[in-house]
């Protein structure tokens, strides 16, 4: 069903994967940079892996500019008992929605990418020059590539429909609101839960998965929202731009 709108005035802004850990904080920046129409939907109202809810959406909602920040998305244990699932949801909801977008004529899509499309022995601090050096790292691959596939279909978009799409990579995000969920996690938040079920149990270790020599880049997740709406405001370039602390 529609989704009730402010009135007229200003532009429709459709946020995909608002209730998620980003989207909790960029739905509260609108209303402070002038930004009142916004639209949030979950899941439940429309699945955007279906293309015949995207076009509803589309058809209901009538956006002027797309943030798409929805994702199937997990920890290393996630990633490992799910890598298909991973693949395909997102490969599906960002291609087709970034077509039925252009089709409906969005006037700006900003894709969110991710740092698991990097490859694997990426230096830090990340640079947009090493996107396409290698492979990513295999327990995240199959993410990592289905949200890479945002940035070839953003600049082939652009090249060949003068469509306006943008790609975004946030780093390794933390922060107020984050998954603390043990088999879903990323590294913050499960080193912080680890910590305290250790102090709370008297234990005085605690095993981390992997080998501790990788270094990780981390953004503030408000951070991360308030370079999202910059990049709506600012950014119309075809190269990928990354959101992170350098």
């Amino acid at each position: 069903m529609p989704i009730p709108l402010p009135p007229f005035g200003q532009p429709r802004i459709l946020v995909t994967g608002g209730s998620g850990f980003v989207g909790h904080h960029l739905l509260k920046l609108p209303d402070r940079r002038g930004f009142a129409k916004v639209a949030a939907p979950r899941r439940a109202e429309y699945d955007l892996t279906k293309r015949e809810q995207i076009i509803a959406c589309l058809r209901d909602i009538q956006p002027d500019v797309i943030l798409h920040l929805a994702a199937v998305v997990g920890g290393i244990g996630a990633n490992r008992e799910r890598p298909g699932e991973f693949f395909y949801q997102n490969l599906i909801m960002g291609a087709e929605l970034m077509e039925q977008s252009r089709l409906a004529g969005v006037g700006k899509f900003v894709a969110i990418g991710t740092i698991c499309a990097y490859p694997k022995f990426t230096p830090v601090p990340f640079r947009e020059e090493d996107l396409w050096n290698g492979y990513p790292e295999e327990t995240n691959a199959p993410y990592g590539l289905a949200k890479k596939m945002l940035l070839v279909q953003a600049q082939a978009y652009r090249e060949q429909y003068g469509f306006d799409a943008v790609y975004l990579l946030p780093t390794n995000l933390y922060g107020p609101g984050d998954n603390f969920d043990p088999r879903s996690s990323h590294v913050i938040p499960a080193l912080i839960r680890k910590c305290v079920e250790a102090v709370d149990g008297g234990q005085h270790e605690i095993t981390v998965w992997g080998t501790g020599n990788p270094t990780r880049e981390f953004l503030f997740v408000r951070d991360c929202a308030e370079g999202i709406v910059a990049a709506m405001e600012r950014y119309e370039g075809s190269e990928p731009v990354n959101l992170g602390s350098g």
